[in-house]
């Protein structure tokens, strides 16, 4: 299986690469970051739609095809509307949302040519409940939400379409924030494999079949329901 990862130089992108890897596929990556060891990746920035597509284009022609796609990359701005730069905040919605769309868009000739081609888009809980001082990240992720619920109907029959709702999960996604935004010490936050695996779920289902949204939070997620 050719699955093309964005954001896998970390978290759970990196998490999705390693089974990938591991049940025999081929993970293809797009990351601002290098890769170490052996793994097929694009170094371009999501926010950069024309990377992006480059970025696709290029894995997918050495690859001979895609199998799946994974939209894992993510970022965040913290703080209150008048207070978060507004390059920063922008930047989480051309990131987050317009850059799962340019990947997506690119793959779309290749995933339509596979015997079952596939889709996992990453939302977020909090692409469903909105919290203060998120307005940039809700934005992106309710967008993700509403374009991979109409992905699903425009292309269903001919692709299979999971939108991953993910929790709190122990990543560096939190590093660098102040400490208002960071989960407290006591946090029980989902292991990135965890969540990885049910990525997984979702990509092996048969054509015909498919998981078409999983929500996985830990037990004690504060942000849902």
């Amino acid at each position: 299986m050719r699955v093309l990862i964005t954001g896998g130089a970390s978290g759970l992108g990196a998490a999705v690469v390693r089974q990938v890897a591991d049940e025999g596929g081929r993970p293809l990556v797009i990351d601002r970051r290098p890769l170490d060891g052996d793994i097929s990746h694009v170094q371009a920035d999501l926010a950069d739609r024309q990377a992006a597509e480059r970025a696709v284009h290029l894995l997918a022609r050495a690859a001979d095809g895609l199998d799946a796609v994974v939209t894992a990359a993510g970022v965040d701005s913290c703080g209150p509307l008048g207070e978060v730069p507004a390059d920063d905040w922008e930047r989480v919605v051309r990131v987050n949302l317009l850059g799962t769309a340019a990947v997506v868009r690119a793959a779309l000739p290749y995933l339509t040519a596979a015997p079952n081609g596939r889709v996992v888009t990453c939302a977020s809980t909090l692409g469903l409940r909105a919290l203060s001082d998120a307005t940039a990240y809700c934005a992106a992720k309710f967008g993700v939400v509403g374009f991979t619920r109409a992905l699903a109907a425009e292309t269903a029959g001919r692709i299979g379409v999971t939108m991953l709702v993910p929790g709190g999960m122990d990543t560096a996604f939190f590093d660098g924030r102040a400490e208002q935004y960071k989960p407290p010490p006591e946090a029980k936050l989902n292991r990135p494999e965890d969540v990885a695996a049910a990525v997984m779920f979702a990509l092996r289902q048969p054509r015909g079949c498919e998981i078409r949204e999983l929500l996985i939070c830990p037990s004690e997620e504060p942000s849902w329901p």
